[in-house]
């Protein structure tokens, strides 16, 4: 990365300094903005939809409560953990990222020096990067937290997010792009396959096992309530991706233009080869298919979007649209530990599968012209392109296993001690009844799905015109009315 900057404005002044690129600096609060995008409303519309229908208002609120807590804990102490001076060899020191002093300034990663390769430092002030940081962090918990939709506790659920992002999101964004050992020994990580995507899956099947299933009858019928809504989110995420990708290289340059083509072609890929097999297999196409194909071309393209060739994202969404595919439909089946843990969203075949898959592929076909571009660690390359790229592929198994590892324990050790404090997994009685029992709201006014009318709560209902409306005769619970026209 240049250390020079560019000479293309003439104007300086106090909040125009003499380092500062516009052009880098829109681009990358747009990319920030974008990968935001991409949660909210992205994945709250996704999970509300995708999900049944009386647990739409809740598994929207977790989405949106870790959006909300993982930014607060990011400035007070999260941000300087994963991206600041170092305390471990795989964790930063933590501090405020609040002051003018430290955000005005130029941006800059303090432990990115590697041997000849300069410090990361680009051309805008230290708040872009902050923020542009924060929306991957908050994404990684939304993500994580598909694998417990529609039965954790959400008072669990509140105290889990900032104990997680603290002690484990941070370790793996330290490790591998903050200036930690993995960085510096030349682990290849480009946008997130790992830190994000391989964490969340990860996390997430491991905290679906601590909490629990959800009830027998959720786990045996989980329809979504709203197809078309969300494909609303999942599109959200899918144009989000630009940024998320795009912004990687901290600069509006070539680097960006190839992640976000490679993206795009990745998750198409991806997309057409995993509704091929729902037809071969399935005999008909299946729009949450399509949606999941999608989702494992985006993440399996993330740890290498600018560093490999166009050809490679084809084949990288070949092997995305089919490779998880066969990990959700036969192994998962045939698998007793995978039967066992209700893993809601199967995060763990289209974000830990596709991340790992994304970051081994990477090992293979990381293009050395392309690696020289961004990389501190010269001569990268992928073991496709000869010389020490063998050397490649095994850091990146050695990596894997490290976030694997990591993220096993501290996910564990941080639920158990929130058990002893707090139920897991909600009661029975609020899992029968869903989101009016958690929050007292609804997502549509109607009867059924899972409902019950409760006269000793509700009453005599009054409407909006001031009529009294009698109370329901289905006092055991209504389940709906079909009208046959």
């Amino acid at each position: 990365m240049a250390t020079t900057p560019s000479s293309a404005y003439s104007d300086v002044s106090l909040a125009v300094p003499v380092w500062l690129n516009k052009g880098d600096n829109a681009w990358q609060l747009t990319a920030a903005t974008l990968v935001g995008l991409q949660s909210m409303p992205g994945l709250i519309i996704l999970y509300a939809s995708i999900v049944k229908k009386k647990w739409a208002v809740n598994s929207a609120f977790m989405a949106l409560y870790a959006f909300a807590a993982v930014l607060i804990c990011w400035v007070l102490v999260g941000y300087r953990m994963a991206f600041g001076d170092q305390l471990l060899p795989f964790w930063g020191k933590g501090a405020p990222a609040l002051g003018q002093k430290f955000l005005i300034h130029r941006a800059k990663v303090p432990e990115s020096k590697h041997l000849t390769s300069p410090m990361v430092e680009p051309f805008y002030p230290m708040a872009s990067l902050v923020y542009f940081q924060f929306t991957f962090a908050a994404i990684t918990l939304i993500l994580l937290a598909g694998s417990v939709l529609g039965r954790m506790n959400i008072k669990a659920w509140m105290a889990f997010v900032p104990l997680w992002l603290i002690f484990s999101y941070t370790v793996g964004a330290f490790s591998l792009w903050g200036g930690g050992f993995l960085y510096h020994w030349g682990v290849i990580d480009y946008s997130g396959g790992y830190v994000i995507h391989l964490s969340s899956g990860i996390a997430g099947f491991t905290a679906a096992y601590w909490v629990g299933p959800r009830l027998k009858s959720d786990r045996e019928r989980f329809p979504p309530n709203n197809v078309l809504l969300m494909l609303a989110g999942a599109g959200l995420l899918w144009m989000g991706w630009s940024g998320f990708n795009g912004g990687a290289p901290y600069a509006a340059n070539i680097n960006a233009s190839i992640a976000v083509l490679n993206t795009n072609i990745c998750a198409a890929t991806s997309l057409l080869v995993w509704t091929s097999l729902d037809v071969m297999f399935f005999g008909k196409p299946s729009v949450i298919g399509a949606v999941q194909g999608m989702m494992t071309g985006l993440v399996c393209i993330t740890p290498g979007a600018g560093l490999v060739q166009s050809w490679a994202a084809i084949v990288m969404g070949i092997a995305s649209g089919s490779i998880p595919w066969v990990s959700m439909m036969v192994l998962h089946k045939k698998s007793t530990l995978l039967q066992k843990v209700d893993d809601t969203l199967g995060a763990f075949h289209t974000h830990a599968v596709a991340g790992l898959l994304g970051g081994l592929l990477t090992g293979l076909f990381a293009e050395p012209a392309l690696c020289r571009l961004i990389l501190p660690v010269n001569n990268s390359r992928g073991a496709f392109y000869g010389g020490n790229g063998g050397v490649q592929f095994l850091k990146q198994i050695v990596a894997a296993l490290f976030v694997i590892a990591w993220n096993i324990v501290s996910t564990t050790i941080i639920l158990l001690g929130i058990r002893c404090f707090i139920p897991l997994r909600m009661p029975d009685e609020q899992l029968m009844i869903g989101d009016d029992a958690v929050h007292g709201e609804e997502a549509y006014a109607l009867w059924g799905d899972g409902e019950k009318y409760d006269p000793t709560k509700h009453g005599w209902n009054t409407s909006v015109y001031g009529e009294e409306m009698a109370p329901s005769p289905y006092i055991n619970g209504a389940r709906g009315v079909t009208i046959n026209l």
